[in-house]
């Protein structure tokens, strides 16, 4: 399952959690139940915007395109 990061604008919090890619997670209230977390005091129908991020695997900038470590920094990646 893939790993996702959202932010709660309402109290500044950014959790991560894993869910099915059908699954939609639109409210604090639906986060906190998916990360097992305690709401506090942010109401749970505060709504949460999902994060965009980079794998890691790709998120290399120091990595010269084409160089020792391939395009994506690991050794005999292949993919490219």
């Amino acid at each position: 399952m893939p790993l996702y990061d959202y932010r709660c604008p309402a109290n500044g919090r950014t959790i991560e959690v894993r869910h099915s890619m059908r699954e939609s997670v639109t409210t604090w209230g639906d986060l906190c139940r998916l990360a097992e977390e305690d709401p506090g005091g942010t109401s749970e129908s505060s709504p949460v915007e999902r994060l965009v991020s980079v794998p890691t695997l790709f998120a290399q900038p120091d990595q010269p395109s084409g160089g020792a470590g391939g395009c994506c920094g690991v050794p005999g990646c292949g993919a490219h």
